[in-house]
């Protein structure tokens, strides 16, 4: 990250002839939006005097009043490769503030930033690593997004057979010219499915590395004439698309999950974080996995984990220690899609894992075997439970779980947990293409 200060911000944007600036934050669905400024108002956006109208916006918490004030974090100051060359247009990543100057608690950043706090008051601060997947599909004549693709990759595979290997090299490249470190990218398990895994970092570098990402990948694949898409499972025969994001805690620059005396590689905190982990995953889910879709995911069958459990020795669990040790001795979660709100998803997750500490949770035993290939009566012996099966559950869970709410804020849960109820009572109601070719003809 950066450390810029306002004069070498302006004297970026004199220097590379920079002519607007999108001043962007994060709605609680985690979309983002942005208002764009021109250069002369710049000085104006810095002294935090941008104000916009919250009340167009979809459920956007502005606790009680419609005008709020955008205060651009000079750090995330980023200028967008793919704009011109003359006339450039460059980003500011903001809070959101309430008239009179204090911070709006719903604001999905300030919600990150308040857990992060807490943990700071501990001690701890948190680093996360997500492994983000994506399809690229065609677009129709009139420049629509599909679900169709002509290309049967897989796992790995090179072009030819892999479409989308031009427009993944330049996401690449784009994202390291935007300061980005690319450990890896490939072809994923499912045709014209792809990940791009980028180096952790502090929290709400990653949360906002994860919004830019998103809009990178959206914004190369149009330039190559396809939709980029992070919906959890755009297509009923393949695997979905996950958000892995690997997690731990460090206290004066060390990692504190690491114990090179345990089997596992990990330190006892970490068992804690854990433990809170599973205690609170019901809950966590709904902001984790928030959409509709994001259920058609997590079915048996394919990777996605379905059950709560944790193993140190395969891949299939929903929390798995990766076998790296020492500085890198982590926490993988398996289950959070790319639907999901990355501010929330991370503090909520982090919350959980400081109650696991405050609490001293332990987790259950670690499972050395593929808990989806278990029968029912070996998961009920060993009182593995599954999560949520859809977002009516997920909700109802988060609705049981004050622990979360207070994590999120009071306003902001009861926000969530309404739009989400409306948004399952609306599926619901759909009558789908399924049904119709199932019982018209036959009832």
């Amino acid at each position: 990250m950066h450390n810029y200060t306002r004069k070498e911000i302006m004297e970026l944007v004199e220097d590379e002839d920079v002519g607007f600036i999108r001043l962007q934050f994060t709605d609680i669905y985690g979309t983002m939006k942005n208002m764009a400024v021109t250069v002369s108002q710049l000085k104006k956006a810095m002294d935090n005097k941008c104000m916009f109208d919250a009340s167009p916006i979809r459920d956007f918490p502005g606790a009680g009043e419609s005008d709020l004030y955008l205060y651009p974090d000079l750090n995330t100051f980023e200028i967008f490769p793919w704009r011109p060359q003359q006339g450039k247009v460059a980003r500011l990543i903001c809070d959101i503030h309430c008239s009179d100057g204090t911070p709006c608690e719903s604001d999905p950043r300030q919600v990150l930033k308040k857990v992060l706090s807490e943990a700071a008051e501990m001690g701890y601060t948190m680093k996360a690593g997500p492994e983000c997947e994506f399809f690229l599909f065609h677009t129709d004549e009139d420049g629509l997004p599909t679900t169709l693709t002509h290309e049967q990759g897989g796992y790995f595979d090179v072009g030819p057979l892999d479409f989308g290997e031009n427009a993944r090299r330049d996401m690449v490249l784009t994202l390291e010219e935007m300061g980005f470190v690319i450990e890896s990218s490939y072809h994923e398990n499912a045709p014209a499915q792809h990940e791009i895994d980028f180096q952790f970092d502090e929290a709400l570098t990653t949360a906002d590395n994860i919004m830019t990402f998103r809009m990178v990948v959206k914004t190369i694949a149009k330039r190559h004439g396809l939709h980029a898409t992070f919906m959890p499972k755009p297509r009923t025969e393949t695997a979905g698309s996950g958000m892995h994001l690997n997690l731990s805690l460090h206290r004066d620059g060390k990692n504190i999950f690491r114990d090179d005396s345990d089997k596992n590689g990990i330190s006892r905190e970490a068992y804690y974080f854990m433990g809170g982990l599973l205690k609170h995953m019901q809950a966590i889910t709904c902001i984790t996995n928030p959409t509709v879709n994001s259920y058609k995911r997590l079915v048996p069958g394919f990777e996605a984990p379905v059950y709560r459990g944790w193993s140190a020795s395969t891949r299939s669990p929903l929390l798995r220690i990766p076998p790296v040790r020492g500085e890198h001795a982590r926490i993988e979660l398996r289950s959070p899609d790319s639907s999901a709100n990355p501010y929330l998803a991370l503090a909520v997750l982090l919350s959980a894992g400081l109650d696991g500490i405050r609490g001293q949770i332990l987790p259950p035993e670690g499972i050395d075997k593929n808990i989806q290939a278990m029968t029912d009566a070996e998961r009920s012996a060993l009182q593995i439970e599954k999560l949520p099966a859809n977002l009516g559950e997920a909700v109802r869970e988060l609705e049981q779980d004050s622990y979360i709410q207070a994590a999120l804020g009071k306003k902001l849960a009861s926000d969530i947990i309404a739009a989400r109820k409306q948004e399952y009572k609306e599926y619901c109601l759909q009558v789908t293409d399924w049904e119709i070719a199932n019982y018209l003809y036959k009832v």
